[in-house]
């Protein structure tokens, strides 16, 4: 089931990012999440199933772009590969739909996970080396709804 984030679910996300550092998040990137969490969240979504979140992600909104972006993705390092990925991206993006003002989304991801996003529709744009942490590079990708 796919759910809006509460407060109750923190620990619980911070766990997911945990389980996904190192190996597609930097551990510096930890107090970056906490900060989103805390003050940039807008729409932000989780994944559960039998009580335990397998997953979440969020949407933020350029509205003086027309653009949303897709935000703080993960999964459950055991859930990866099964769909849930998938189904997280297409909620988001029907969610999006849902508001007229909005025709481009975008998504800030790494070379860990854009052929994920090419999969989902998402075009490469750039590419810029370093830009999250050492070894992690920024993948700006577009998709345009109109």
């Amino acid at each position: 089931m796919i759910r809006s984030y509460t407060q109750a679910d923190k620990a619980a996300v911070l766990q997911l990012l945990q389980a996904n550092t190192p190996t597609f998040f930097d551990p510096s990137e930890e107090a970056d999440f906490v900060h989103y969490l805390t003050n940039e969240l807008e729409d932000y979504f989780v994944i559960e199933q039998n009580h335990q979140l397998l997953g979440c992600g969020g949407i933020n909104y350029l509205i003086a772009d027309k653009t949303a972006r897709i935000s703080w993705d993960m999964l459950h390092p055991e859930a990866q590969g099964k769909g849930w990925g998938a189904k997280l991206v297409q909620h988001r993006l029907d969610h999006i739909k849902t508001k007229p003002e909005i025709a481009t989304v975008i998504v800030r991801t790494s070379q860990l996970a854009y052929q994920f996003y090419q999969k989902c529709g998402f075009v490469l744009q750039e590419v810029t080396k370093d830009y999250w942490a050492k070894g992690f590079d920024l993948y700006y990708m577009v998709l345009e709804l109109v």
